[in-house]
């Protein structure tokens, strides 16, 4: 982890309580997220600081790939820099929005979009072009030491073509799995949420 690394926040007392309950699994409207993200303030943090302060909620696009019947959802197993998650698998990629995916004055979309867009091209060496992720609503819990300082904002992308995605090295295990079958995983507390919202 990059402790200097400025990342996307929220302050929680700013962001609407239904938002950032023990358990929060909201689908809700695409503008209006972006709106009350835009009007809260969102502001950039040293990821060392507030990795550890659940006063401010860090807002992390997580992206789940499936295929256009839902039939199959892309899966890996945790190996990046968050060293709490390790060997859970998970069904979305994404991670911190930072200050480089900010150009000024920029709106949260704006940052948003870049950012997610950015990590989607960190993570998989190759995509198909013209599918694009779309917004489902969000989740957050307060369970975990990593819950309690992050916001997902949950996106589905979804492909008629899983043999065009080639994972980077961070998606260890990159594979496909029925999307019936994935509650057998040992996943990470926030797929298992973002598969209730989008059920």
């Amino acid at each position: 982890m990059n402790h200097q690394e400025k990342v996307l926040c929220i302050k929680r007392e700013l962001l609407p309580a239904p938002w950032v309950q023990k358990k929060s699994v909201l689908n809700i409207d695409k503008n209006l997220f972006l709106q009350t993200c835009d009007q809260a303030g969102f502001e950039f943090k040293a990821r060392g600081i507030i990795e550890t302060d659940p006063s401010f909620k860090q807002i992390i696009p997580y992206i789940i790939i499936q295929t256009a019947d839902r039939e199959l959802t892309a899966a890996y197993l945790r190996n990046g820099s968050e060293q709490r998650l390790h060997d859970l698998w998970s069904i979305g990629i994404g991670g911190h929005i930072n200050l480089k995916d900010c150009q000024t004055p920029s709106s949260f979309e704006q940052v948003l979009t870049t950012g997610m867009t950015r990590e989607l091209d960190e993570e998989l060496i190759k995509r198909p072009d013209n599918e694009c992720p779309n917004f489902c609503g969000i989740i957050n819990e307060e369970e975990t030491p990593v819950g309690s300082v992050h916001l997902g904002a949950v996106f589905t992308l979804k492909t008629c073509d899983p043999d065009r995605f080639s994972p980077g090295p961070e998606l260890m295990d990159f594979t496909w799995k029925r999307t019936e079958t994935l509650a057998q995983l040992n996943l990470e507390l926030w797929s298992r949420l973002a598969l209730e919202l989008i059920a």
